[in-house]
């Protein structure tokens, strides 16, 4: 697979990553498979993708768990480990999926990476993340606590997630930002204005989540009822029906691309992304072995001007995020 690094100066890592919340947390829970799931994580390193990423608050905690199992023993090695801490289940906070609270208080994050570390059978995490900083407590006070992780050794680089440019130079401030992860898609284009231009100067990795807009961008689903039940998309106004049946133009139009290319849906989706930036890595999830396999061979499809232009023009999604 073709590399990059978690920015620069960060260690080397496939163009594609893997995203694990899908694998217990939010998505088709009738799909789950901890034997699977724990294939997949394994085999993503034999296809190179080396970036694994969970978070504390995806199950909560049962993700983390089972990327602990899969990464036993020789696979830790190969990895490239980052987990997530400042979000806990139990409410609706903004700019987040269904069932968070935000809470960057620096002794909740200096006892999250021990309880993290236990659940991953790690003695470090290659990069700790905050999920979403917390309004009522200052970005330098959270950020610095995670500074002291970095200093202790439990992690050896520390990143951001969903946050404006103002934040991350608060952050920089105070110790380095490794990494920004936020939502970035063909149907989610906001940090293509400003953050993913800060982050390539700086030279900051950008880790974009949900690059398959949440599967949708693949054409897997033509009607909200073809949604699984308990999928927590139901409750996504993308996925509401009116404006499902309006996206479904827009992934019209990448498959029309892809069948030009000779490639999926979702392969052109994600090499649109990799294309972005040198330190663009996106992190599709997946719970099987066959998407695996597709989704890591979207590194090997190099997009020409035309394609990108055509993709640039594609209109803006109906419905809002969250």
């Amino acid at each position: 697979m073709r590399t990059t690094t978690l920015g620069a100066g960060g260690p080397e890592i496939g163009v594609i990553g893997l995203g694990c919340m899908g694998m217990t947390h939010a998505y088709d829970p009738s799909g789950r498979d901890d034997a699977t799931s724990i294939e997949v994580i394994r085999q993503a390193l034999d296809l190179g993708v080396t970036l694994i990423d969970t978070a504390d608050a995806y199950g909560p905690h049962t993700n983390e768990e089972l990327v602990g199992r899969a990464l036993a023993g020789p696979y830790r090695e190969r990895a490239v480990l980052a987990t997530k801490v400042g979000l806990l289940s139990g409410g609706q906070a903004e700019g987040t999926s269904p069932g968070y609270v935000r809470n960057g208080r620096p002794e909740h994050v200096r006892r999250s990476i021990d309880e993290s570390l236990r659940r991953l059978g790690t003695d470090h995490v290659d990069l700790y993340q905050l999920h979403r900083v917390d309004p009522e407590v200052p970005i330098e006070e959270t950020w610095g606590a995670l500074a002291e992780v970095v200093a202790a050794g439990k992690a050896r680089r520390i990143g951001l997630s969903e946050v404006g440019v103002e934040e991350i130079r608060r952050a920089q401030a105070v110790h380095p930002v490794a990494s920004v992860q936020s939502e970035l898609s063909l149907w989610t284009r906001d940090a293509l204005a400003e953050v993913l231009p800060y982050c390539e100067r700086e030279g900051i990795a950008f880790l974009p989540f949900s690059p398959l807009g949440r599967g949708f961008l693949t054409g897997r689903f033509a009607s909200f009822d073809e949604l699984p039940d308990d999928d927590f998309r139901r409750s996504l106004p993308r996925f509401q029906r009116e404006a499902l049946e309006t996206n479904l133009a827009l992934v019209a139009k990448v498959r029309e691309i892809a069948e030009r290319l000779g490639a999926t849906a979702g392969q052109v989706a994600l090499a649109w992304i990799v294309a972005q930036g040198r330190y663009v890595a996106p992190i599709p999830g997946t719970k099987t072995p066959k998407y695996l396999a597709e989704n890591a061979g979207a590194a090997d499809l190099v997009l020409s001007a035309e394609d990108l232009a055509e993709l640039d023009a594609l209109p803006t999604a109906a419905g809002a995020r969250y």
